[in-house]
C-alpha cells in the first residue's frame, strides 16, 4: 500500500515543491520513498512494502524507459496475468504487482483496467505521448484526487498533498457545505477544496496538455437470477472463501479487524489469522470487545483489544480531520483510527468487513414489511387519499406508517446518514452558504439509473455509489493509512460482486429485521448461531451521552461560539441545538457533531482563518 502524488507542468517542475508533496503524504508509506522527474512531469512516491519487499521501488519506469508508474494498491491476480503477459514474451525483472501492472498497460492499454483483481489507485506517464494515465477501482477502495490550476496539473491519493506546492490556490469550495450537512460526508465529485476533483470509482483519466478525458471503465450494476436459497448460499460460501484467499497474498503477517457482527467474523473465520484486532468504550451498550474475545476463544485465534476513553475522543478530533482530508462527521471515523492504530503495532496488513452491507443488503433502512409493500400496492389516488387524511387526525399509532409509506423512495432516501433536511440545513447556513444544489440533485442520476426497479435496489444502488466511496471506504483508507497499515476488503471483490448483484430482493431479507440473509445461510458451517444472528451494530460510540457531560458541552459551547463560526452559521441556532440536547429535550448530538467536525476541519486547514497556528499531526 502506498501514496502517490505529483504534477504535470509546461515548464520545468518545482523539485523542492515535489519533495514536499511526497513528505505531506509520508503516513501512506514510510519504508521508502520514490521521485521522478522530467522536462513536464513529477511524480513522487511512499511505498509501505507488503509484495516482493526487496523490489517493486517506485516510480517505476518501464524497460524501453518510456513509461512511468505510481501506483497506490493491491492486484490480488497478478500471478495470473504475469503468466498471460509471459505467454506473449513479455519478460519481468521481479515479482511484484506493480511490474504486471506496468507492462501490463504497456502490452493492453487502457483495457489492463478491465482484468484487474484488486483494489487501486494508479497514474502512468507515457513520455513519448506526453499524456497521463490514471485510473481506480471500480468500488472506489483506493482514492485519487486532481485539479487543474493554471498550467499545473495535479493528481494524488490525498487532495492534502497538492498544499505545498506554490501553483495550488487553497479555496474553500463553498457549494460542498449545505450537502454535506445533509450526507454527513462531501458529496460532490469536487471536493471540499475548490477546484480539486475525485476521480470516480470504475473509471479512468487521460489528460493531454490542457485537456483531460474521463471514461468509465466498469459499471456496478444488479442483474436479479431465480436459484434455490441452499444453491445461493453455497456460491456466496464458495467465492467469499476463494476471495479471502486472494486477499491473503502477502510477503508480510496479516491481522484482521473483529466486531461482533457478522461480516468480519466471517472473515476472521476463513481467513483464521494469528492476531485480530478490536475497540470498545466503556459506556455500556457501547462495547463489543468481549463478543469479539468470545468468538476468537472458539475459534481458536488472538484478540487485542482496547477501551476507549472520552478524553482520548476528543483530544483526537483535530487530528482524525487531518487525516479525513475532508470534513469527516462519521463518528465510527474516530474508533476505527484507534483501532488502526493498535493494529499497526504489530502488522502491517489487516483484513476487514467492509462492503458486505452494500452487497448483501445488510442496513435495517433496506427492510421492508410485508404489510408495507402491500400498502404500496393499492392505488396512488387511494394512498394519497389516506395520507391526508391521516394527517389531520390527532395523533396515533400507525399515523406515521400511513403519511410516509407514499412518499417514494426518491423523495425521502440519501442513504444511510440523513442530518440535516434542505429547510433546516438553509436555516442553520449563512445565505452565502445556501448555494443552488439540494440533495436530490446529488441522488437524482442514481435514482434514474435504476428507475422502474424495486425499492431495496434502488437503496442499494444508491449506497454503492456514494455512501460506500464517499464515506465508508473514504474513512477506512484515511484512518487505516493514518497509521501506516494497509485495510483489504475481500467482499469488494470482482468475483464476490457477480454473485452477489445477482441475489433478487426477495431473499435479502426474512422476518422483521434479518438483513442480507443468503450471507448468513452461507456463514451457518462457518460460525456459531448466535453469531450468524445477530444484527448490525457498527462502530457505537457514546457520544449521544458525552455531549450531556458538563465537560463536554463547555467543549461544544466553546468551539460553537468562535468568532469565525459566523462566517458560516447562525450560531444562536446551533447553542440552541447544543441547549436541547444538553437538556435532554431533543437529541441533537448527530447535528452537532456534523457542524463541530467541519468546524475542527476548518480549523486544522484554514488555520490563518481562524487566529490559529498551522496544525501539526
Amino acid at each position: 500500500m502506498c501514496g502517490i502524488t505529483g504534477f504535470i507542468s509546461h515548464s520545468a517542475p518545482n523539485v523542492d515543491a515535489l519533495h514536499a508533496m511526497g513528505d505531506s503524504i509520508r503516513h501512506r508509506g514510510p519504508d521508502d520513498q520514490g521521485y521522478y522527474v522530467d522536462q513536464h512531469c513529477a511524480i513522487a512516491h511512499r511505498r509501505l512494502s507488503i509484495i516482493d519487499l526487496a523490489h517493486g521501488h517506485q516510480p517505476m519506469v518501464s524497460p524501453d524507459g518510456r513509461y512511468v508508474l505510481a501506483y497506490n494498491g493491491e492486484i490480488y491476480n497478478y500471478r495470473q496475468l504475469r503468466e498471460e503477459l509471459a505467454a506473449d514474451g513479455v519478460t519481468f525483472a521481479t515479482n511484484c504487482d506493480s511490474e504486471v501492472l506496468l507492462l501490463g498497460y504497456v502490452h493492453w492499454g487502457a483495457a489492463v483496467t478491465d482484468k484487474l483483481r484488486g483494489m487501486f489507485a494508479f497514474v502512468i506517464w507515457d513520455k513519448e505521448k506526453q499524456e497521463l494515465f490514471g485510473a481506480r477501482d471500480p468500488f472506489g477502495i483506493k482514492p485519487l484526487y486532481y485539479a487543474a490550476m493554471g498550467e499545473l496539473f495535479f493528481f494524488g491519493s490525498e487532495a492534502k498533498s497538492f498544499l505545498p506546492h506554490p501553483g495550488f490556490h487553497k479555496e474553500l469550495n463553498r457549494d460542498a457545505l449545505k450537502l454535506y450537512l445533509t450526507f454527513q460526508y462531501s458529496a460532490l465529485n469536487e471536493s471540499f477544496f475548490k477546484g480539486v476533483y475525485r476521480l470516480l470509482p470504475g473509471h479512468y483519466f487521460i489528460h493531454r496538455k490542457e485537456h483531460t478525458e474521463f471514461a468509465s471503465y466498469c459499471k456496478l450494476t444488479f442483474a436479479p437470477e431465480e436459484i434455490p436459497l441452499k444453491q445461493r448460499a453455497q456460491q456466496i460460501r464458495e467465492v467469499i472463501t476463494q476471495s479471502v484467499e486472494a486477499h491473503q497474498i502477502s510477503d508480510v503477517e496479516v491481522g484482521a479487524f473483529l466486531s461482533g457482527g457478522i461480516d468480519s467474523s466471517v472473515i476472521t473465520a476463513l481467513s483464521r489469522p494469528d492476531k485480530t484486532y478490536s475497540v470498545g468504550f466503556a459506556n455500556k451498550g457501547f462495547d463489543e470487545t468481549s463478543e469479539a474475545q468470545a468468538l476468537c476463544q472458539e475459534l481458536g485465534l488472538k484478540n487485542i483489544s482496547k477501551t476507549i476513553s472520552a478524553d482520548e475522543f476528543f483530544n483526537a478530533l483535530p487530528t482524525i480531520q487531518y487525516y479525513a482530508d475532508e470534513p469527516n462527521a462519521n463518528l465510527s471515523t474516530v474508533p476505527l483510527y484507534f483501532l488502526s492504530q493498535l493494529a499497526a503495532q504489530d502488522v502491517k496488513v489487516v483484513l476487514s468487513g467492509e462492503g458486505a452491507d452494500e452487497l448483501f443488503g445488510g442496513y435495517i433502512t433496506y427492510h421492508t414489511t410485508r404489510l408495507y409493500r402491500a400498502y404500496r400496492r393499492m392505488p396512488r389516488i387511494l394512498l394519497q387519499a389516506v395520507a391526508a387524511m391521516a394527517a389531520k387526525l390527532p395523533r396515533f399509532h400507525g399515523q406515521g406508517f400511513l403519511t410516509s409509506a407514499i412518499q417514494e423512495v426518491e423523495d425521502t432516501f440519501v442513504g444511510q446518514a440523513f442530518i440535516f433536511d434542505e429547510d433546516e440545513a438553509r436555516q442553520v447556513l449563512n445565505p452565502d452558504y445556501h448555494g443552488t444544489l439540494t440533495w436530490k440533485d446529488v441522488t437524482a442520476p442514481y435514482f434514474d439509473a435504476v428507475k422502474g426497479s424495486d425499492d431495496l435496489t434502488k437503496k442499494q444502488y444508491l449506497d454503492l455509489h456514494l455512501w460506500q466511496p464517499l464515506d465508508i471506504l473514504r474513512k477506512a483508507d484515511r484512518m487505516t493509512m493514518a497509521n501506516s497499515l494497509e485495510l483489504r476488503v475481500p467482499y469488494l471483490d470482482r468475483d464476490v460482486w457477480a454473485v452477489a448483484r445477482s441475489i433478487p430482493s426477495h431473499q435479502k431479507m426474512r422476518g422483521r429485521s434479518t438483513t442480507k440473509y443468503p450471507l448468513r445461510l452461507a456463514a451457518v458451517p462457518m460460525l456459531p448461531d448466535d453469531w450468524i444472528k445477530r444484527p448490525k451494530v457498527g462502530f457505537p460510540v457514546p457520544f449521544i451521552a458525552w455531549l450531556r457531560e458538563e465537560k463536554y458541552y463547555n467543549w461544544a459551547k466553546d468551539l460553537l461560539s468562535q468568532d469565525y463560526v459566523a462566517q458560516f452559521f447562525q450560531q444562536d441556532y446551533l447553542l440552541d441545538l447544543l441547549e436541547r440536547h444538553y437538556s435532554k429535550q431533543e437529541n441533537t448530538h448527530r447535528k452537532l457533531y456534523t457542524v463541530l467536525s467541519f468546524l475542527i476541519w476548518y480549523q486544522v486547514y484554514f488555520p490563518e482563518h481562524c487566529g490559529r497556528e498551522p496544525f501539526q499531526p
